[in-house]
């Protein structure tokens, strides 16, 4: 009786609404909200990352896809917009243009992403004659390609070898006679390009002796001399020779001593000039200079 009365007791205790210790640290995890931001967020993705695992460990499904998206690419690339179909070439003198098509072998059509455009003007600035030039695609499908060409300000005699150029001292090209361009300055000599500038200065210094300059010598990479018509030669130093030049071209407008028998103008020591005279002109002197001896002698 006693057993009975403590079991109906039991049974009818009130329940402890208090949850459980793990209950109550799910509830308290399921409020804190980056764990929610995990479930709703970083499951899903780590979901999506083994199926897409899973599937990119076949060799053939990789091989799939690749093929999908070179064919999307292709198809892309080879829409009529963006399809090359020709290329024009202005800037150049009919050699010039034909050496930079040579160095352009290009098969149209052709898409424009297949073309890289800073190569190509690489190459066509690799030309001799090219100073710079610009790569782009113009309208109804055509590639245009504008040189600048190199303007040559002189010829180097290098060797047999006629050589054109500009104000870098940077070739353009060659001829094969003088004759072909007797409007540019003849310079020669080793290392005669590299002083261009110079070059340039002493020629345009010559003044009234400009018909007459024949050309310019560069002796032993150090200095200059002035090659006149009449095998006549002025000898400049390797120091300020435009200045030493200048008395020379002053010089010879105030005496004409340019128009003597004087084969050489020798300045290399600009404190002291020296005139080399010819050797029909230093006979004739040393004989006019033994008359007069003579003559004294007999008074």
């Amino acid at each position: 009786m006693r057993s009975l009365i403590f079991r109906r007791k039991a049974a009818d205790a009130p329940r402890d609404p208090a949850p459980s210790r793990l209950t109550y640290r799910m509830q308290r995890l399921m409020l804190t909200p980056g764990f929610r931001a995990f479930l709703r967020v970083g499951v899903p993705i780590l979901l999506v990352g083994a199926i897409m695992t899973s599937w990119f460990s076949h060799e053939e499904n990789r091989a799939m896809l690749n093929a999908r998206i070179a064919e999307a690419k292709r198809s892309f690339q080879e829409r009529p917009q963006f399809m090359v179909q020709s290329m024009t070439i202005s800037g150049g003198d009919g050699p010039l243009t034909a050496a930079a098509a040579a160095e352009l072998p290009i098969t149209f059509p052709v898409s424009s992403f297949d073309l890289d455009l800073e190569a190509m003007r690489q190459r066509v600035e690799a030309l001799d004659a090219v100073k710079s030039a610009r790569v782009r695609m113009g309208q109804n499908g055509a590639l245009q390609v504008v040189l600048s060409p190199r303007e040559p300000v002189a010829l180097w005699r290098d060797g047999a070898v006629l050589r054109l150029i500009d104000g870098e001292g940077i070739e353009s090209g060659t001829i094969g006679s003088r004759a072909d361009r007797l409007d540019l300055p003849l310079i020669a000599g080793d290392g005669a390009e590299r002083k261009i500038e110079e070059a340039l200065k002493l020629y345009a210094g010559s003044g009234p002796l400009r018909d007459r300059v024949r050309g310019l010598v560069r002796m032993g990479e150090r200095r200059w001399d002035i090659v006149l018509d009449r095998d006549q030669r002025i000898l400049l130093p390797g120091d300020d020779p435009v200045a030493a030049f200048n008395r020379i071209v002053a010089l010879n407008e105030a005496r004409d001593i340019l128009k003597r028998d004087v084969v050489v103008v020798d300045m290399r020591n600009a404190a002291r000039p020296t005139l080399r005279m010819s050797q029909e002109a230093a006979i004739a002197m040393r004989r006019a200079n033994e008359i007069t001896i003579n003559d004294e002698a007999d008074e």
